[in-house]
C-alpha cells in the first residue's frame, strides 16, 4: 500500500478554499428564482442561491451550482481486493483518490477526516491540486490497473470523478465507484459510461438506524436494484456493529435483499472496530461474521465473503466454484495466494462462468 499525501491540517477557512477549487455542476435541474435541483445523490437537495447542500460542498451562486473539482484530500495505491472487489481483477492494484464532504454523517465512519470535512470543526484537511491526467499518469507509474474514488462520498463529487475516469478508460484502466449507495438514476446515468464496478456499503436494515446516520434505507435498495440494472459490476459490504446491525432480522433481510436481486451478487460482512464518535460497542468477534456468512449462504448468495480477520474465518476468505466447489481464489486478508479464474472469467474445472471482472 503507497499513500501520496500528508495531511496538513486545513485552516479556518476550508470553505473558501475548496469553494475556489469547483466547476460547474451538471446533475442539476434548473428552477425559478435561480434555486437548482441536485440529483448527485438521494438527498436531492434544492439549493438556493448563497446556500448548500446537505454534503456542504457543492453550492449555488449566482443561481449556479457549482461541485468539487481539480484537487485531492487522500490518494493511495493499495490492493484491490481492499476497496473491498473480490471478482475485479484479482491481486491488481488500484489507485484511489478522495475529496471532502459527504452526504452521510455516520458516526463509525473510518474517513471521517475527510468525509466529515465542513460538518465537524475536528475533521478536514488541506486539498491537494492536481489534473485527471496526472493521476491516470501516476497509476501508470505505479502498476495499477484501476482507478477508483472513495474515502469520501464519490457521488457528490461526481462531475471530477467522470473527469479523471474518461482519461484512466483512454488509458486501458478500470474504473470504479466505492459509494454508500445514496444514489439517483441521474447520477447512476452518468458516471455509467465511464465506470466499470461500483461497491455499495449496505448498512443497516433497519430505516431508523439509516436516519441515525443521515440517509434513508429505500434509497439504497432501489440504488442496489438500479446498479445491478445498469450493468455496473457490483459488490456489496455490511460493517456489522455490535447491538446496531447484527441482530438475526436485519442480517437475514439484507441476504435476501441481495439475493432477490441476484444471488451472483458478492456479499462482504466486514468486522467493526472502535473509531471516530462511535467507540461504545465491542469490536465485531469472528463468530458475528462466520453468523452472518451463514445466513447468506441459507439465503441463496453463491458468492460471501467475511472480511478484517484474517485468517480467523476459514473458508469465507475465499472464492469456490458454485457449481463443482473447487477452490477458485485462496486469500489471507488482501493477499491472493492462488488464483485460478482465468481471464474468460470460467472456473478451469468445471467452466461454470463465475461472475465479475477478470480482464
Amino acid at each position: 500500500m503507497t499513500s501520496f499525501l500528508n495531511h496538513v491540517a486545513p485552516p479556518s477557512s476550508l470553505a473558501q478554499v475548496l469553494d475556489t477549487r469547483v466547476r460547474e455542476a451538471e446533475l442539476i435541474e434548473t428552477l425559478p428564482e435561480g434555486a437548482v435541483r441536485c440529483f448527485a445523490c438521494g438527498h436531492r437537495c434544492l439549493v438556493k442561491p448563497g446556500r448548500r447542500g446537505i454534503c456542504k460542498v457543492r453550492f449555488n451562486k449566482e443561481g449556479k451550482l457549482f461541485s468539487p473539482a481539480g484537487y485531492v484530500a487522500a490518494l493511495q495505491c493499495d490492493p484491490t481486493e481492499k476497496k473491498p472487489f473480490f471478482h475485479a481483477l484479482p491481486g491488481s492494484d488500484t489507485l484511489t483518490f478522495g475529496m471532502l464532504g459527504c452526504d452521510f454523517h455516520c458516526g463509525y465512519c473510518q474517513n471521517w477526516l475527510t468525509s466529515q470535512a465542513l460538518r465537524d470543526d475536528s475533521a478536514g484537511v488541506m486539498p491537494n491540486d492536481v489534473t485527471p491526467d496526472a493521476l491516470v499518469a501516476l497509476a501508470q507509474r505505479q502498476g495499477a490497473r484501476m482507478v477508483g474514488s472513495s474515502y469520501n462520498e464519490p457521488l457528490i463529487t461526481a462531475e471530477w470523478a467522470v473527469d479523471v475516469f474518461k482519461v484512466a478508460r483512454r488509458a486501458g484502466l478500470k474504473t470504479a465507484f466505492i459509494s454508500n449507495g445514496n444514489a439517483t438514476p441521474e447520477v447512476l446515468d452518468y458516471i455509467r459510461p465511464w465506470t466499470d464496478c461500483y461497491k455499495i456499503d449496505l448498512k443497516a436494515m433497519d430505516d431508523r438506524r439509516y436516519r441515525e446516520l443521515g440517509g434513508v434505507l429505500q434509497h439504497v435498495i432501489d440504488a442496489i436494484r438500479m446498479v445491478h440494472e445498469r450493468g455496473f459490476w457490483l459488490e456489496i459490504v455490511t460493517l456489522i456493529v455490535p447491538g446496531f446491525n447484527d441482530d438475526e432480522t436485519q442480517l437475514s433481510r439484507a441476504a435476501e435483499l441481495i439475493a432477490g436481486v441476484s444471488p451472483e451478487i458478492p456479499w462482504h460482512v466486514t468486522a467493526f472496530h472502535k473509531d471516530y464518535k462511535m467507540t461504545d460497542p465491542d469490536n465485531t468477534p469472528a463468530a458475528t461474521l462466520l453468523r452472518a456468512c451463514e445466513i447468506g449462504a441459507r439465503a441463496g448468495l453463491e458468492f460471501i465473503y467475511a472480511g478484517n480477520l484474517p485468517g480467523r474465518v476459514g473458508r469465507w476468505e475465499h472464492t469456490y466454484c458454485p457449481d463443482c466447489g473447487d477452490l477458485l481464489i485462496e486469500r489471507y486478508g488482501y493477499v491472493i495466494k492462488r488464483q485460478r479464474v482465468g481471464a474468460d472469467g470460467r472456473c478451469p474445472s468445471c467452466s461454470r462462468r463465475i461472475p465479475g471482472v477478470w480482464s
